[in-house]
């Protein structure tokens, strides 16, 4: 089992910044993918960014390519999300999650992910 933990949510204007930070404990060592979703209400959760933990690769969706950045301390279990210029349909609840290895299916859906966090609500006001 892993557990997963997020923190930085808040509320920022549009343009602003934010970093979540996801510390994962427990079997680590049995995934290799780990990154963040969002669910925003009446949507479904959708892949924001994710990281291949055993080689750094990463992966983003399209609506958040050249403004967020996703990156690992491997030394301290924790996964960030550098959130620059957001805008008010960044606004969601963000969740961390986990993929054990071997795990088929696509990257940036959600259903391969085995371990999630609690999730941190990030709101962006224009």
């Amino acid at each position: 089992q892993a557990q997963l933990v997020e923190s930085g949510g808040g509320s920022v204007q549009a343009g602003g910044s934010l970093r979540l930070s996801c510390v994962a404990s427990g079997s680590t060592y049995n995934y290799n993918f780990m990154g963040w979703f969002r669910q925003a209400p009446g949507k479904e959760r959708e892949g924001v960014a994710i990281i291949y933990t055993d080689g750094g690769n990463t992966f983003y969706a399209d609506s958040v390519k050249g403004r967020f950045t996703a990156s690992q301390d491997n030394a301290k279990n924790t996964v960030y999300l550098q959130m620059n210029s957001l805008k008010p349909e960044d606004t969601a609840m963000y969740y961390c999650a986990a993929r054990e290895r071997g795990t088929v299916g696509g990257i940036l859906q959600p259903q391969p992910y085995k371990y999630w966090g609690q999730g941190t609500q990030v709101t962006v006001s224009s």
